[in-house]
């Protein structure tokens, strides 16, 4: 316990001291109406992670032509799948139950000495305001997670950015910690197996393929260093091996295609009709890139894929959705988070 008994009696009060562990996600619109849309994607577009191209070529066009349509389109589909109960996206209400739970078992661990909360990299609540709460209640270590099993410049290198910006105001910075990607980790793939299993316990008869589809990105990224679709692949593998598929069961495929450059391929949305074409008529689909369902997966995969597989001829499509709060995903976390936290508690 960190008492402070030796400080002078007009000393500021200093909290009792912890560790904090801040986990990360994409982020979330405050709403589907157009101006929370437009505000949302004005930060995520805007951010040169994401599009790197020069702000005097990319900023007239998204403010003047992008923004001005887009948030219509992408509030319809947030409308679609949107928490009414709650007024907020599935990505903020799953973050926060993972958040519990995580908070739960790291308590039961290290009791008050850990503080565990969640940040949004775009929208509320920012890494920012997080930060300064954790450093306000006497974080004095944090342990920063972006939730991206795959690394990618656009994902985690970005989180640990606005992470790193968020210290650079802290009066008093807090010793720091990343966690690494973690597409190879035995925990995580164990409980993407432990789904599918259950997944394919309920179906009538096995799908013909497994489809693992991952956010996609330009081309030039992987020419330019950066790691993701390698990570993709093996992800993909030893899923594969865990799984015990045969060869050509399980295709990898990448979605959401943004703007006129080449992206990684094959697309989901292609390859599934390419497949319902060819007479595989009952496939499923994971979504290992996302540690929780959101507009790519709820809207994009169980709207928009499907509708292209249905079109094309086929028949079954399941859609296995992300491991969210499952128990066998929390416990990895927590694997992970305890490997991170080694000599600091």
């Amino acid at each position: 316990m960190n008492t402070f008994s030796n400080l002078p009696s007009d000393h500021p009060k200093l909290p009792t001291k912890k560790v904090g562990v801040l986990i990360a996600n994409l982020g979330t619109p405050d709403g589907y109406d157009y101006w929370s849309m437009r505000r949302y994607l004005g930060e995520f577009l805007s951010d040169r992670r994401v599009i790197d191209y020069p702000a005097w070529k990319w900023q007239p066009l998204l403010q003047l032509i992008i923004l001005t349509k887009r948030p219509f389109s992408s509030g319809a589909a947030y409308k679609s799948i949107w928490n009414e109960a709650e007024d907020e996206s599935p990505l903020m209400t799953i973050t926060k139950q993972q958040t519990a739970k995580l908070k739960k078992s790291l308590t039961a661990l290290y009791g008050d000495n850990v503080m565990v909360d969640f940040c949004m990299r775009y929208g509320n609540p920012s890494t920012k305001s997080k930060t300064r709460e954790m450093v306000a209640a006497g974080c004095d270590k944090i342990l920063f997670f972006p939730l991206y099993p795959q690394y990618a410049g656009a994902t985690t290198a970005t989180a640990n950015e606005a992470f790193f910006k968020a210290l650079a105001s802290e009066k008093w910075q807090p010793a720091v910690r990343t966690v690494s990607a973690y597409f190879d980790d035995p925990g995580y793939i164990a409980a993407l197996a432990k789904s599918v299993e259950t997944a394919y316990s309920k179906m009538d008869q096995k799908p013909d393929h497994l489809i693992v589809s991952y956010h996609g990105m330009p081309t030039r990224y992987l020419t330019e260093g950066d790691p993701y679709h390698c990570q993709c692949q093996k992800t993909s593998r030893l899923l594969q091996d865990k799984l015990s598929l045969d060869d050509g069961h399980l295709i990898t495929t990448f979605q959401s295609k943004f703007g006129p450059e080449e992206w990684l391929l094959p697309a989901t949305v292609d390859e599934v009709a390419r497949l319902a074409k060819d007479g595989k008529k009952n496939i499923a689909v994971i979504a290992p890139a996302f540690a929780a369902d959101c507009i790519e997966t709820l809207e994009e995969i169980n709207e928009e894929i499907f509708e292209s597989f249905e079109e094309a001829g086929g028949t079954g499509f399941t859609y296995i959705p992300c491991l969210n709060d499952d128990d066998a995903h929390i416990a990895a976390l927590v694997n992970l988070i305890n490997n991170n936290l080694g000599g600091w508690i």
